[in-house]
């Protein structure tokens, strides 16, 4: 049933706002659909970024620091 309204506001768009429709449609579906290959685990390839950090300032100063930068 809801295809169907879909299909008839679809049809009476012009065409360049169909293009914006299907992209939207395609953005949705990148988004939402999940299949075996989307699904990747968390990576830690960021863990020791800092490492150079902590002689220089604590991780509560740091906390603050990232703070003044938002």
């Amino acid at each position: 049933m809801i295809e169907r309204e879909i299909d008839f506001i679809i049809q009476r768009l012009p065409f360049y706002l169909k293009k914006e429709v299907l992209d939207y449609v395609e953005f949705l579906s990148s988004k939402y659909h999940s299949t075996p290959d989307s699904k990747k685990k968390f990576k830690f390839d960021w863990e020791g970024g800092l490492a150079d950090v902590k002689e220089k300032m604590t991780s509560v100063e740091l906390q603050h620091k990232a703070m003044d930068w938002r």
